[in-house]
């Protein structure tokens, strides 16, 4: 599964190489150039990690913060930095900063940085989450056991994968592509078909509770509610 990264930096070159060494290896890379963008970027796509300069025009890296916390606050964010004030590294890590990582830095090390952050926070929600609630089910994500009123069932792997995968982006339009990259490694056409069958598979096992949607938007994507 390849991560999906927001590389925020107003330095062209910088951010071409940059982006360039990433994506030589394996992560997916967006870049914008300011705040503003990567805002608008964000409502248009879901991200793994964001690596954000501060000093940009128009919108400052710790101004992107504060205005995105209350809408994404689980989102993990590295910042990226030439200045080395104290005070600047305290705000930083006060707006919850996974990272800080000083110009120039070296690619390897900020590869080995983000991975730190994935991991971290991948066991964060894995403990977070053991189980979830879902309506009117109970959904419990390390025995894949879903439970209803009426039944209780062991998803498979990809049911459950793909019912969290869900349920973690609940309320947003979630492009096909971004479920296939993510969760079928490949955005082809079978790939396309079997999750097509799996989305099927879910809204029978969730149909007991109607308030429970899972919206297949032609030519944009799948929502899910409830």
């Amino acid at each position: 599964m390849k991560t999906k990264l927001l590389l925020v930096e107003d330095d062209y070159d910088l951010g071409f190489h940059l982006k360039e060494y990433l994506e030589m290896n394996g992560f997916i890379v967006h870049q914008v150039f300011n705040g503003e963008e990567a805002r608008a970027a964000i409502k248009r796509d879901l991200y793994d990690v964001l690596v954000v300069d501060i000093m940009m025009p128009k919108e400052d890296g710790f101004t992107l913060i504060e205005k995105l916390k209350p809408s994404y606050p689980q989102i993990p964010f590295l910042f990226l930095t030439a200045r080395t004030l104290k005070g600047d590294i305290i705000q930083g890590l006060r707006l919850g900063a996974d990272d800080y990582i000083h110009k120039p830095f070296d690619p390897d090390e900020l590869i080995l940085r983000i991975e730190n952050i994935l991991r971290r926070t991948n066991l964060q929600r894995k403990s977070d989450f053991e189980i979830i609630e879902i309506g009117l089910y109970r959904f419990e994500i390390k025995n894949q056991r879903l439970i209803s009123p009426t039944f209780e069932k062991t998803l498979t792997e990809k049911e459950a994968d793909l019912l969290l995968y869900l349920f973690e982006r609940q309320n947003q339009l979630i492009k096909r592509n971004d479920i296939l990259v993510h969760l079928w490694k490949e955005p082809d056409f079978f790939s396309g078909r079997s999750m097509d069958v799996f989305v099927t598979r879910l809204r029978k096992l969730l149909s007991e509770d109607s308030k429970i949607q899972i919206e297949s938007i032609r030519g944009l994507g799948i929502r899910f509610s409830c």
